[in-house]
C-alpha cells in the first residue's frame, strides 16, 4: 500500500500542531491541513489548509478528495463523532485512516471503565474494524504526552515552584510518549502501511514512574523538590463527582488516576507489546527530556 498524500484534522490543540510540524520537518507526504468552517486556526504559511463543514458527510467527503490517509487529532464530544468522518473517507476512496486515540491504553476495559469518555474511542475502532472492506485503520497508544504532560504539571510536578504531587507515594509505572516522538509514530506507522494495517499501535518513550521523574528533577535542578501525597483511589472518586455535576475537569483527574494507581497499575501497557523497533523509532533519555524542560 503506498500513502502519499495525508490530511491532517485537528492541527491545533496541544497535540496537532507537534504532528503537523513533524510531517513537514520530517517527511515526504504532500501534507493538508483540515480545518472546521469558520474556524480562525493559523497554521505554518505555506501550509494547505481546506475547510469543510464537519456535519456534513458531502463536505468531508469533498475535502478528502484525493487523499490517501486521514489523521484525526480531534478531542471532546468529537471523539464520539468519528463515524461521519470515516464514512466521508470511504466514499472519497481513502486507503488509511487513523482515528483520534493518543492516550491511555483505551482496548484494556478497565481503563475504560475508569475514565468512560474512552469508550467513544473504542467504539470508533469497532466501527473502523467493521468497515475494513473499505478502508483500513492504525490506532496509536502512547499514554499521557510525557513533556507536554510535566510542562504543564499533568504528570504532578511543578518545576517553577519545584514541587511534585505523587500519587500512591509514585509508585506505579506508567508509559508516556513526547510529542515528537507521536509524530515520528505516524510517520513510520504510514510508511509501513503495510505492516501497521488495522492494528492498535502502542508506542512510549518512557516507562517510568513519578518517583523516578522526582530523583532525575531533584538531580537536574539541583534542589530538594516539596512533595504532597496523594491518593489515586481518591483522586478518581473525586473525578467522578465532578463528572456527574457537568464538570468535565474531572476527566483529567480519571485519567491521571488510571495512570499512577498501583492497583493494577494500568498506566503500564508494556505487555501489550510496543512497536518502538518495529517502526524504528529513537531511543529516547528521561534525563535529557528532563532537561530541555528546565530552564
Amino acid at each position: 500500500m503506498s500513502i502519499k498524500n495525508v490530511i491532517i484534522i485537528g492541527a491545533g490543540g496541544n497535540l496537532g500542531p507537534s504532528i503537523l510540524n513533524t510531517f513537514l520537518k520530517e517527511s515526504s507526504f504532500n501534507t493538508t491541513v483540515l480545518s472546521r468552517q469558520g474556524s480562525k486556526s493559523t497554521f505554518p504559511s505555506g501550509v494547505k489548509v481546506l475547510h469543510a463543514d464537519y456535519s456534513s458527510i458531502s463536505s468531508l467527503t469533498e475535502a478528502f478528495q484525493g487523499q490517501d490517509a486521514v489523521i484525526a487529532v480531534v478531542a471532546g464530544v468529537a471523539l464520539g463523532d468519528q463515524t461521519k468522518l470515516i464514512d466521508a473517507a470511504i466514499a472519497a476512496g481513502v486507503k488509511r485512516f487513523i482515528p483520534s486515540e493518543f492516550g491511555s491504553n483505551v482496548p484494556d476495559k478497565r481503563t475504560r471503565d475508569i475514565v468512560p469518555i474512552f469508550d467513544a474511542k473504542y467504539q470508533t475502532v469497532n466501527y473502523l474494524k467493521s468497515k475494513e472492506g473499505e478502508i483500513s485503520w492504525s490506532s496509536i497508544v502512547n499514554g499521557p504526552f510525557f513533556d507536554w504532560g510535566l510542562k504543564v504539571g499533568f504528570l504532578g510536578f511543578n518545576f517553577a515552584d519545584k514541587k511534585a504531587t505523587l500519587y500512591d507515594d509514585g509508585k506505579a509505572h506508567f508509559t508516556s510518549t513526547n510529542l515528537h516522538q507521536i509524530g515520528l509514530a505516524l510517520i513510520r506507522t504510514l510508511e509501513k502501511a503495510d505492516l501497521t494495517k488495522n492494528q492498535y499501535i502502542h508506542i512510549s518513550s518512557f516507562r517510568t514512574t513519578q518517583q523516578e521523574i522526582l530523583a532525575v528533577a531533584e538531580k537536574v535542578t539541583g534542589s530538594k523538590w516539596s512533595v504532597t501525597s496523594a491518593d489515586a483511589q481518591e483522586h478518581i472518586k473525586q473525578g467522578r463527582a465532578k463528572l456527574d455535576k457537568g464538570d468535565f475537569s474531572g476527566i483529567g483527574a480519571l485519567i491521571q488516576g488510571a495512570t499512577f494507581a498501583t492497583e493494577n497499575e494500568l498506566g503500564d501497557y508494556t505487555f501489550e507489546g510496543l512497536w518502538n523497533e518495529k517502526l524504528g523509532l529513537p531511543k529516547e533519555d528521561l534525563e535529557d527530556t528532563i532537561k530541555s524542560l528546565v530552564g
